[in-house]
Formats: C-alpha cells, structure tokens, sequence
C-alpha cells in the first residue's frame, strides 16, 4: 500500500533519500543597527519580533515582543544576553497578542500602545497629549523610559516601567510602598505595618507565610516595623535591603554579575545570577528553603509534603476538587455542617469521631489557643465548636491545643511531632477504598492521581479490606441505579418541556456534565468573529479566543457533524469527563444548530510536526523527543484503558501532539471518532462507516474493511515515534527508483537494525551524536513491533511501561 515510507539509509535499502538537514544555508537580511532612543510615530511588527524595539546603550537590555506561546506575543524587557529571555518587565502579562498583525506603536500623540491582531489596544502607557517632543528611551539599568526633550520642560519624565513592575527587580529598581511584585496568586510587597511579605491571595482565602514564622512580631523575625520610607532595593553585588531591617546578599556577592530578583509562579522570591559564558541563570538566594512553605500551593484540605521533591494529597476523607490543579485543594467526602444555628441533636460525641494523622498540621485559622490542657479536653472542645472541623494537639513539656476553622496550608514532616485529628462524621468508613466515593461522583478516572492516607497505626491503600468488597459493590452499584434514574428523570423533564427558559435548559444540562456549555454568541465574540487562525485539519478549523476573565481558549469549528444537539451532547458530556495530563484538556462547547464547536486549553508551543520537521527551527534535542514520546504513549494508554469510556483516537500523528512550554506532550482531537463503549471488552472492535487519519499514519486493516480496534492507533504511534528517532517524515521517503517504501521492506530493515544493535544510521543527523542510544534502540524496537499485524502489535500500555523502564529522568509518577 502506499504511503508508508522511511528513510532506512543501511543495509537493504542502500540509495534511500536522507532527511534534510538544518545546516543548509538560507539568506538573511545584515541587522539593523540597534535603537536606543525613539520618537513618535515608531512601530514594530510582530512579524519582526527577531528584531528588538529598542537596545540599551552599552547592549546590556533589549525590549520588544517575546515569545509567550503558540502564535502568541508579549511585549517585554530582558537581558540581551540571556540564553533565554526572561522579562524582567512585561507590559501585557497573561494577555498575549496574536503572532500575525499585532504591532507595538509609540504613537503621534505620544502614547506607547499594544495592539492585537483584531485592532483592540492590549495595552497603553496612556502619555497621550505630552506634547510634540516625546521621546522612548531604554536606559542602561533595564528602565523603559518616555520622556519630554523639549528644554523648556526640564525633560520631565512622563512613564517609566521602573513604576509598573510584573514579577522582577533589576539592580537599582526599588520596591516601594505602592508597589508590588506578583506571579500568579502570590505576591510581594509592603503590609501596613511597613514589613515586606510574602502573601498568598486566591478568591477565596489569603494568608501572609514569609516572614518565615508569620505567628511572630515582626521584631522576633528580625524585622521592624520602625520606618516610614518601605523601600526595597537589590543593588549592583547582590545585596537586597530593604527599610524594614531585611538584608540579604547573593551566594556570589560582589560586581560585574548581572542579576534579578524574581517572584516566581511557585511562590518563593529568588535572586537569579546570570553565568556570564552560557547565558544561564542560577539561583543565589531564596526566601524559603522548603516549598512547602509557600501557602496555597496545594490548596484548602491538602497536605503538602518535601520527600525531596514536593508532592501534594488529600487527607482520609477528603479527595481532590479537581484532578488537573492541586490548588484547588481537597473536598470532604462527607456533607460538612453548614447550620450553627440549631442545637445539635444528637449530641456531639454520637455524631462525630476524629482521624490522626501524625506529624502533620495546618496552619493558622485556629479558633482558639489552649495551653496545659489534656488531649480529652482538647477534643471535647473541638466537638463542642460547630465550626471546629479538626483540632492540632502536641505535648511540649505540656499539651498544646488549636481547635481549626478552617484546613488550610496542611503539610507532613518527620520533623513536626504535633497531630493533627480531623473531625468526620460517625459513620465515615475510613477504611473503605476512596475510588469508591469518587465513582459514586460521576469522575472519570485518573490513574496518576495517588492518594495516600495515614492513620494512626500506618498507612493504608485504596484497596481496604478484601472482606468489604461485596458491600462496596452493592452500595456503588445502588448508587448507578440511583444516578440513571436521575439523568432519565432530567433528561425526560427538558425533552417533556418545551417552554424552559434557555438559561434554566443550560443549567439543567450541566447537572450531569463536568464542564461549560457556551453559547455560539459567547464564542464569537471570544474569537472576534473567528478571526485569528491558530490551524485546521479534516475535522475543522481551529481559532483563538479570550474569555470574560481573559482566559486564552483555542476554538475548533468543526465541519460535517452529523449530529443533532441532543446526541451531540450527549457526546460531549462523555469526552468532558476523559481527564489526563496528557491529552489536551476540552473545556467546553457549543451545539446549536448547524453551530458545532469545541473549546480546548490553550497550548503554546505548537504542534510536534513544526518542531521536528522544520529545518528552520533549532533541532529539538533527544531528551525532549524522549519525553514527548513517553507523554504520549501514557496519553494513549489512559484512552484505550483507563478511562470511563474506551476511546480510539483514529488520527494519531505528529500534528496532533501538541507541546506545552516545557516541552511536555499534550494529544489534541481524542474523542472525535465514535466511542466504544466500555462494556463490550478492550479487545473488542468497532464498524465505522469510513476511513478515518491521515495517510502515512493509517494501519493497513483500514484499507481492508474490518472492524477497527485500538491497535490502528499502535500503528500510527509507531511510525510517529520512527520519525521522532530519524527526524523526517517517514511517508516522504523513497528509494532511489523513486518509489515509496512499503510497511513489509520497513519492517524487514528495523529488524536488522534491532539485531544488530547499530542504531546510529537511522538517527537523525540534525542532533550531530547528542542522544541515548539505549533509548533509541528502545523506541526502534518499539516502533518495529507496533507495524506487526495488529493481533501482534503491543498495547499501548505496554508500550508505556517499556518506555518508562528506559527512562532515566523520568520526573513523572511510575506508570500503572
């Protein structure tokens, strides 16, 4: 058949066409000399984002538009030589503009402006009327300046990005009382009592956790709240003072580094040392030694935990809220008291009972302080307390008690000797498995979700006691009773009437679904009438967007959907559900009429084509390639056998692999071929009414009119993990008669490639040596198994335990 072809440049196939290379010469236009000062009326495209706005005078700062992922722009200062450029100032954070068409403008009116693709000011410096003479200068200490030259003004200084700072201090720049360095929910800055701290600020709660010990006077933790001036500044060998009394230095005190003071999304405020030959930074100083001292990063109810890397579970009795973001913390599996108003009846003692957990403890919110008193007396007080829903008790010569209102910054130390005892009620069977409740919920499953328990004779599993299961079987199998009738009995009432308000419709749709239905106006004006193109594909084309709360989307319109609402979303409402770190996270979508649509996160680095493919681009190195092809085989694995529905993806190639910042593999347009239902068998097949891929990725029992399995998706992760070893398209190959290569003399040459060990050949040139060839060899082996015949072929899950026994810098959770 035609259309599975590989470059095998060894052995049998001796005059086989190579894979370009990216050393080939291409032209380019001399650089621009750099600009230190502008006037008005300058510009810069975003198609010319190589090219900085401005440069300081001695080349130490460049500002101008900074990759901030897929087809997305900020505008930005940093380090020219930076290996990567980290902004030290960003004018339109969590805001990027399109890559095609958005231009920075230090306008006539003297106004400096960011404007997207689609025409709309992202952002403006707002000096519009200063006066004919305005000027934009970047100064050598990183400050972006505009300024009136006119004489007769004094050259008065109208904005400066030294008074608007993001997340990062240069030397020189001060930190002053109405100013603040902010990543994410954290941020830095001075507290009324002219102390700096360090706050965690969600919607919902807030805590102060740096000074190291928040509980004490600013004086006990060094500090005095003894000045009026709160101002902070790093200055040119490393040294941070700060008014009130703080001072601390870099590792590598003393001139001629260049440095900055960063809050980073973790949390902690770093000062960061540029390596003056490679580029890189690396961390000289940090507020806090452990990261489980930053508050909020597990959220409410969760326990956080440094084993030497920071992992963050549930309690007993508690699960996660949401699978995907640990800062949502944890949700009682039990219905908590939300009326202290009436008297409790029966009494306490017979409604509630408490769980240890030993050397753990939550910080803060403690409805009271109880010194000398017995463990007895501290629990009687905590069932007493409506609102007490745990107390923390140790013995320091005395017993200590701090009855909690709320569970929030929890963590576990061998170092604490404190418990903390969490109040449940009676009946809570701690020891029944916790994916019990979680099914009950309607959740799909999550295999790399671990959640470890303790009590206070060990620890215990999911699994309980063998004895239980034929309870928990009948109670969750009461429960799926209890649900269908639910959803017939909803489902019945919006069929039934046909009067409901839409807005009431939605709302009654959403009981059973697990993410948002939009309406096609809502996603019109999201994308701007559809305007910004991220790409397309047979199933239709993708868009960017903005929600209300400035949530970058991407949008797929998709084309020839035969179905109508109701069964659309009666699909939707399935695919909703599959969850995994791996795939591409759907967040909701759109079905109205002939309008079908679908809302995806957004993933900024592009798809894995574009990185392999594109001579143009930097070669993407073999640790990278290694990673991604682990994600995604762990992405298939959980599709074809983990999750609530059985799913076969049917189009698996490199365009849809998608790439986070950091690399990590995301599978893009799972869900859009027919589901199987999980009740008729893994290994059972499915009749789909034509041919589903893309050519040079399609298994052979396609053309052949069988009952497709989950081995054609096996199939076409394995020519995709052939192209990440080779670094070419495998269907673009031929053989010196010019004739593509067929899947039989493929197979025939990665034979003799896995029997003679010798994987060097077949490696793409483009990494000049640099990669594993152990792995290699692996993936070979891998991918020479996966074209068997399909009865042959692996499961993903097994491929994805191979892969992982050859990982060595596996930072992901064992696979299972």
């Amino acid at each position: 058949m035609p259309g599975y072809g590989t470059c095998l440049a060894f052995v049998l196939l001796l005059a086989v066409v190579p894979c370009p290379s990216s050393s080939s010469s291409s032209s380019s236009s001399a650089p621009e000399p750099a600009q230190h000062t502008l006037g008005t009326g300058s510009s810069l495209s975003v198609e010319d984002h190589w090219r900085p706005f401005l440069t300081s005078p001695d080349g130490t700062f460049s500002c101008g538009f900074q990759d901030a992922g897929e087809n997305a722009f900020s505008f930005s200062v940093w380090y020219t030589d930076a290996a990567e450029k980290t902004a030290i100032w960003t004018a339109n954070p969590g805001a990027p503009v399109n890559g095609r068409g958005s231009r920075i403008s230090f306008r006539r009116d003297g106004d400096l402006a960011l404007d997207d693709a689609n025409g709309s000011t992202v952002w403006e410096s707002k000096t519009s009327g200063g006066g004919g003479s305005l000027t934009i200068s970047l100064l050598d200490t990183g400050n972006l300046l505009i300024s009136d030259s006119d004489p007769s003004t004094g050259g008065r200084t109208l904005w400066q990005s030294f008074d608007w700072p993001t997340d990062t201090l240069v030397p020189s720049q001060p930190l002053t009382k109405d100013k603040k360095l902010v990543a994410g929910y954290f941020s830095l800055y001075y507290d009324n009592d002219n102390v700096l701290r360090l706050l965690y600020d969600s919607p919902n709660i807030s805590s102060i956790y740096w000074p190291n010990n928040p509980i004490n006077d600013p004086f006990q933790n060094g500090r005095t709240t003894y000045n009026s001036s709160r101002i902070g500044v790093l200055d040119d060998n490393g040294v941070f003072l700060s008014s009130d009394n703080l001072g601390v230095h870099a590792s590598d005190f003393g001139p001629g580094v260049k440095r900055r003071l960063t809050m980073d999304q973790d949390g902690n405020v770093r000062i960061y040392s540029m390596n003056a030959s490679t580029g890189g930074w690396a961390v000289t100083w940090a507020a806090l030694g452990q990261p489980c001292s930053t508050h909020g990063l597990c959220g409410q109810n969760a326990l956080c935990e440094y084993q030497p890397s920071l992992r963050c579970s549930c309690p007993p009795a508690y699960e996660m809220v949401d699978r995907q973001d640990w800062r949502k913390g944890c949700k009682p599996m039990f219905r908590p008291v939300t009326n202290c108003n009436q008297p409790p009846s029966p009494s306490p003692e017979q409604q509630f009972k408490f769980l240890r957990l030993p050397h753990s403890d939550f910080y803060g919110y403690d409805l009271q302080f109880n010194q000398s008193v017995t463990f007895e007396y501290c629990k009687k007080l905590c069932l007493k307390m409506c609102l007490c829903v745990g107390f923390s008790y140790k013995l320091e010569g005395q017993g200590v008690c701090y009855p909690k209102s709320i569970l929030f910054n929890g963590f576990t130390s061998s170092a604490f000797s404190g418990t903390i005892y969490l109040k449940v009620p009676i009946d809570f069977d701690a020891s029944a498995p916790l994916v019990t409740a979680r099914s009950a919920a309607g959740l799909a499953c999550d295999p790399n979700i671990s959640v470890i328990v303790q009590r206070s004779e060990g620890t215990f599993s999911r699994t309980g006691n063998g004895t239980k299961w034929p309870y928990l079987f009948a109670f969750a199998g009461v429960l799926g009773v209890l649900d269908i009738i639910f959803i017939a009995t909803s489902w019945w009432f919006l069929s039934s009437k046909q009067s409901i308000p839409s807005s009431l419709e939605a709302g009654y749709r959403m009981v059973t679904g697990q993410f948002r239905r939009f309406t096609y106006r809502e996603l019109k004006d999201a994308t701007g009438n559809f305007k910004e193109e991220l790409g397309r594909g047979g199933s239709g084309v993708v868009y960017r967007g903005v929600l209300d709360k400035g949530k970058v989307v991407a949008v797929k319109k998709l084309t020839n959907v035969p179905w109508g609402d109701e069964e659309f979303w009666a699909e939707m409402t399935v695919i909703g559900r599959i969850n995994h770190m791996n795939l591409v996270r759907i967040w909701g979508f759109c079905s109205q009429g002939k309008h079908k649509l679908l809302v995806y996160e957004y993933v900024e680095n592009e798809s894995l084509d574009r990185h392999l493919f594109d001579t143009d681009r930097t070669t993407l190195p073999w640790r990278e390639r290694y990673r991604i092809a682990l994600g995604t085989a762990r992405g298939l694995a959980y599709l074809h056998h983990e999750c609530l529905e059985w799913v076969i993806h049917c189009d698996v190639k490199p365009e849809n692999i998608l790439l986070t910042r950091e690399f990590d593999a995301k599978i893009a347009d799972f869900g859009l071929a027919k589901l199987s239902k999980r009740d008729d068998g893994a290994g059972d097949s499915m009749p789909l009414s034509h041919m589903r891929g893309t050519t040079g990725y399609m298994a052979p029992e396609w053309a052949l009119n069988v009952p497709i399995n989950v081995k054609v998706d096996v199939y076409s992760y394995g020519i995709v993990l052939l192209e990440m070893v080779m670094g070419c398209r495998v269907c673009d190959q031929t053989t010196a008669g010019g004739e593509r290569l067929q899947t039989p003399q493929i197979a025939q040459a990665l034979r003799q490639v896995v029997a003679t060990g010798n994987v060097v050949p077949l490696v793409d040139g483009r990494l000049q040596g640099q990669f594993n060839p152990r792995q290699a060899l692996e993936m070979v082996r891998i991918s020479l198994s996966c074209m068997e015949d399909r009865s042959n072929r692996p499961t993903m899950d097994d491929v994805a335990k191979a892969l992982t026994a050859c990982d060595d810098e596996d930072e992901h959770p064992a696979y299972r």
